[in-house]
């Protein structure tokens, strides 16, 4: 299959927006709680896909609605609150690695759940990315936050579910997925503004750098992205959506030891080789079964 440059094009900004999103995310927490970020960023990010449905010919009315709130639950509310309370203190590269494991919890939701085989490379992978997660852990030292560092590894298990829940979810009564994933943000935003309305936090800081992370979060990582991430997956070869995946974690924890400053210490660099080997192994491994590695609902 000859892929035209447009797509590449297209993966390359994916790449720059969703791995640059992470350090847009860490700096955005110095003027807002968790939380609070969350739910904002969902429901402006929902009502942004919202507005985008009728100009691409998506359907724009919901069907089952009971479906895409448990959804909602597990793809939005949970994930984006794990992932935004494990940056309140991880580094935002560091929490971009973990949250990237997710493959490796598929392998092994699938494994459990669906009684999908693993082959050979499969647990070599797993076994990689267990080694990995130990080093980077690190439960032996009071080195950096184990709770930030079990948190991001949450987000990636609960994303991981939540791509399994859009399969099941697809194969009885299938949606279209750019609308499934609008209506599910928005009423996963439920949940995550009662938490935000709950905890005692401060107030928002408006200040202009925080109204900026709040709309590239909302309109570049959100709305835009996934409208990217939906051609590449339409346009690109069975594979190789899921090998570009690789490429964000690697720009986070670049972008964040440029800007931020943040540097793991040894055990983690290492920790985080282990972890990306062991993606590209699962990534090689779809490849050659000519599937997708790449889930069917994506990092919001």
């Amino acid at each position: 299959m000859r892929v035209g440059r447009l797509p590449l094009f297209a993966l390359l900004a994916l790449w720059l927006i969703w791995g640059y999103s992470w350090i847009v995310l860490k700096i955005a927490l110095r003027y807002s709680a968790p939380f609070d970020f969350a739910a904002l960023r969902t429901f402006l990010g929902a009502l942004c896909l919202l507005a985008v449905l009728p100009f691409t010919g998506h359907p724009l009315r919901p069907r089952r609605l009971g479906g895409l709130f448990v959804l909602g639950l597990v793809q939005t509310s949970a994930y984006m609150g794990l992932s935004m309370w494990a940056l309140v203190e991880g580094g935002a590269g560091r929490t971009a690695v973990l949250v990237f494991t997710m493959p490796f919890w598929t392998v092994l939701l699938a494994w459990a759940l669906l009684d999908e085989r693993l082959r050979a490379m499969q647990w070599a992978a797993v076994l990689l990315a267990a080694t990995g997660l130990l080093l980077v852990l690190q439960p032996w030292s009071l080195a950096g936050s184990v709770l930030s560092k079990s948190l991001a590894i949450g987000a990636g298990a609960v994303w991981a579910a939540s791509a399994i829940m859009v399969k099941r979810f697809q194969a009885t009564d299938p949606m279209d997925l750019l609308s499934l994933t609008a209506w599910q943000m928005l009423l996963g935003t439920v949940p995550l503004a009662l938490i935000a309305w709950g905890m005692p936090s401060p107030p928002i800081d408006w200040s202009m750098i925080f109204i900026l992370a709040l709309a590239f979060n909302a309109v570049a990582t959100t709305a835009v992205g996934w409208l990217l991430w939906l051609y590449v997956l339409h346009r690109l070869p069975a594979g190789a959506a899921g090998m570009s995946m690789l490429a964000i974690p690697v720009i986070a924890i670049l972008a964040s030891w440029l800007q931020l400053g943040e540097r793991p210490v040894l055990v983690e660099w290492v920790g985080m080789l282990l972890i990306g080997i062991a993606l590209l192994l699962l990534s090689l491994h779809a490849l050659g079964q000519h599937r997708e590695l790449a889930p069917p609902v994506a990092p919001e």
